[in-house]
């Protein structure tokens, strides 16, 4: 898969162009979620770490030898990250309800919101 090709190269360009509109328009809790947005996919895309002590003993600092490859996502593994990212203010905005602290439960579902239209 190219560069081009990977959805989560394609998502994070489209993120930061938002994230850009927000910061220029002053919209700081969106421009903290795409932030976020970014960060999650990110991680996703971080190579599965090695439990190899000899391999760790043998590269040599700045030498290149501890780079590792991004995996390249999927447009389904684009979502899924996304979708998690939804689930879990989704649960957090239910958590707030729960103990009574309205405002941070419609602060959740405003991200919530935001977060659904990179998923549809």
């Amino acid at each position: 898969m190219t560069l081009t090709d990977d959805a989560a190269h394609a998502m994070k360009t489209r993120l930061r162009a938002d994230l850009r509109a927000a910061m220029k328009e002053g919209r700081t809790s969106e421009a903290k979620l795409i932030r976020a947005l970014v960060a999650a996919i990110d991680n996703a895309e971080a190579a599965p770490l090695r439990v190899d002590q000899q391999a760790a003993d043998q590269h040599r600092f700045h030498d290149g030898s501890a780079e590792v490859e991004r995996l390249s996502l999927t447009p389904a593994q684009v979502h899924a990250v996304l979708v998690a990212e939804m689930q879990e203010r989704e649960r957090a905005a239910a958590e707030m309800n729960r103990v009574k602290r309205p405002n941070h439960a419609d602060a959740l579902h405003a991200e919530t919101l935001l977060v659904r239209r990179y998923i549809e």
